[in-house]
């Protein structure tokens, strides 16, 4: 087994929880059940790694093996990294055509090979008919580089394409080149949607906002803790505004429903827009640049943090429709500019 192959499957092992480390060997599937029973789980992660090379090395491991372990790795632990969204479009009169996956992945690993000599492309399928696909950089002088690695995730017959954040931006118009032409679309636009949480980003697209997410609270009935009701609260305790609070909770219901949020960590606000006034007219008034400033909202759950304003009494019922949109536009950056 070559020493570089040797090195980068002992990295991924390395990366891998103990309490994971059996289910995702299995997955990976390269190692024997009989080969994994001789293996002693309970030592210590840096000797346990090197016994598993041992056994990579008797079974030849190949770069290609390597990378597909590291394809297993990154689905299991998905939020570790930053994804966009890419929107994908027919043009005019064209028709969807019936989809071929094993075409699809042809063509998508001969697009980027003719454009880049080096560079190394490994699919896996999915859940619900997805494909990973990752993708290793290099140059024409260069190999690719294995430890900064690209990786896409593609619904067959749908627009959407969730993509890693890839360093060095000059590939990416030939990434969305080779999703667009395996795909059979007509252009490819980037979405204003980030986040690390993969599904949410899904669940939005696709407008699946009543699936279960994960939340800190999830043993918590939804209603009692996205509308601040205590189920403890004190029966001596008299509520002075009762009315107010059944509004409140009305149209927070009507706002945001009564199910889990996506999961998204922030959302951007770019304000652009010229000073206007008649009276006094001062040092702005002649300012002919527009005045810019950029507000962030962050949370670890942003849109359950929002949702839960109201009912807390921190803002006003309902909310500006700039911060309760996001779901519905799919986008979490804004450009807000004068008419």
């Amino acid at each position: 087994m070559d020493e570089t192959v040797a090195e980068f499957i002992k990295r991924t092992f390395l990366k891998i929880p103990m309490s994971e480390m059996i289910t995702i060997l299995k997955a990976w599937g390269f190692l024997s059940e009989k080969q994994l029973q001789t293996v002693n789980f309970r030592q210590r992660k840096e000797p346990l790694a090197q016994d598993l090379i041992l056994l990579c090395e008797e079974k030849h491991a190949t770069l290609n093996d390597a990378a597909f372990l590291d394809i297993i790795y990154t689905q299991a632990h998905r939020h570790q990294k930053i994804w966009d969204v890419y929107q994908m479009s027919k043009g005019p009169g064209e028709d969807i055509d019936l989809f071929d996956m094993e075409r699809f992945k042809s063509s998508f690993r001969k697009i980027l090979q003719r454009a880049l000599k080096n560079v190394m492309v490994n699919f896996r399928d999915a859940e619900e008919n997805a494909v990973w696909i990752r993708i290793a950089w290099g140059t024409h002088y260069t190999k690719p580089n294995q430890y900064k690695a690209t990786f896409v995730v593609y619904y067959p017959q749908t627009p959407y394409a969730f993509t890693s954040v890839t360093r060095v931006k000059s590939n990416i118009p030939l990434l969305g080149q080779a999703l667009t032409i395996a795909s059979k679309h007509h252009q490819i636009m980037k979405m204003d949607l980030r986040s690390r949480y993969l599904d949410s980003l899904k669940a939005i697209v696709f407008k699946q906002y009543n699936q279960a997410f994960e939340t800190h609270n999830s043993a918590t009935p939804l209603q009692e803790r996205s509308l601040g009701l205590d189920i403890n609260m004190d029966s001596r305790i008299i509520h002075e505004n009762k009315i107010e609070k059944e509004r409140v909770q009305r149209v927070t219901e009507e706002t945001f429903g009564n199910y889990p949020q996506p999961r998204l960590e922030f959302a951007q606000y770019k304000l652009e827009t010229k000073f206007k006034s008649d009276l006094n007219r001062g040092i702005l008034a002649e300012r002919e640049e527009p005045l810019r400033c950029l507000i962030k909202f962050s949370s670890p759950h942003l849109l359950e943090a929002l949702k839960s304003l109201a009912p807390a009494g921190i803002a006003d019922a309902p909310l500006s429709p700039l911060l309760t949109c996001i779901p519905n536009k799919g986008m979490n950056y804004f450009k807000i500019r004068d008419k």
